[in-house]
């Protein structure tokens, strides 16, 4: 069961994303892939390894692989 301060939290999290995101409208595709892959990646090191450390970890190779992946051949 989640609590209320979890539940009220959520629409501030929506909208911060939302006002983030409009800021790549200038970005490049590997700029835009490195900050999917850090978004991800910081996401996915907090569930698994939780707190900031994990969460840092996570976006710091996530941002190299996003990096990587959509670096022009």
């Amino acid at each position: 069961m989640k609590t209320t301060q979890q539940l009220s939290t959520f629409p501030a999290l929506v909208l911060l994303a939302a006002l983030s995101l409009g800021g790549c409208a200038g970005m490049t595709a590997q700029e835009k892939g490195t900050a999917t892959g850090a978004a991800i990646g910081g996401v996915a090191g907090n569930v698994m390894g939780g707190g900031l450390l994990g969460t840092a970890a996570g976006a710091a190779v996530g941002g190299v692989i996003g990096h990587e992946v959509t670096k022009q051949k």
